[in-house]
């Protein structure tokens, strides 16, 4: 419990000056690097507060220069903070379009480019999400996906969504799997409840479109990269599982 006070505290202090200062110089210079490189030290910095350790590896795989899609498994809202201060540069983000309702967040994240997704599983809804994708990528940012499209319940790997897929084989840009576990018993999904811990956040090789006949082989190839480094009990036990 004192974790997730320490935390909570920590993030409304800081929060506040971060978006009175924050969100009018972004207006003001019409960029918000600033706020974004702020946000996520005060993610990082909140983590460290809270007694959550991060063991992170393969980052020396990345070319700085690279324009990527970074995919990463899904088992806790800690994720984010730890995965997002982690990749190099900035980085827009696949997710659900209520998120982009909350007062000033919602706001930040809009100037942020990221990506609000419809899970009313229409294809007309996944292909203007893909479209604003794309776009965002040919100004220069990676997009990160959660590609299981929501947090599992019990750690084990769900089903992926499709929508990265179309955007990995439509861009070309390369994929970079990445395996996260830890956090699963840290922040239980449906409990706000925070324990210290150690996050463990592997990046694996990307992996280029170019080298697979259809969207199917890479999706099949994102899963069994993810896998390989996730305790054998989150591992799903179809690999080729997709929804």
């Amino acid at each position: 419990m004192l974790s997730t006070l320490a935390i909570a505290l920590y993030y409304l202090l800081m929060g506040i000056p971060a978006a009175l200062i924050g969100l009018p110089w972004t207006l003001l210079r019409r960029d918000i690097s600033f706020l974004y490189r702020w946000a996520l030290w005060i993610a990082n910095t909140g983590l460290k507060i809270g007694g959550i350790r991060i063991d992170v590896s393969g980052r020396d795989q990345l070319d700085p220069n690279q324009c990527y899609i970074f995919m990463s498994n899904h088992v806790s809202n800690l994720d984010p903070p730890v995965l997002l201060p982690l990749l190099p540069g900035r980085t827009s983000v696949f997710l659900k379009r209520s998120l982009m309702k909350i007062p000033v967040l919602g706001y930040a994240m809009q100037l942020g480019d990221f990506v609000p997704v419809d899970r009313d599983g229409r294809v007309e809804s996944a292909k203007q999400s893909v479209e604003q994708a794309r776009k965002v990528m040919d100004s220069g940012l990676h997009i990160t996906s959660f590609v299981e499209g929501t947090r599992s319940r019990d750690g084990r790997m769900l089903p992926f969504k499709k929508g990265p897929f179309y955007l990995a084989m439509e861009t070309g840009n390369p994929v970079v799997p990445i395996s996260i576990w830890g956090t699963e018993s840290m922040m239980k999904k449906g409990s706000m409840r925070i324990t210290p811990g150690t996050a463990h956040v592997v990046f694996h090789a990307p992996l280029w479109p170019r080298d697979y006949a259809t969207r199917e082989d890479l999706m099949t190839a994102v899963r069994q990269s993810i896998a390989s480094s996730l305790p054998e009990w989150m591992r799903a036990d179809d690999p080729t599982a997709t929804i």
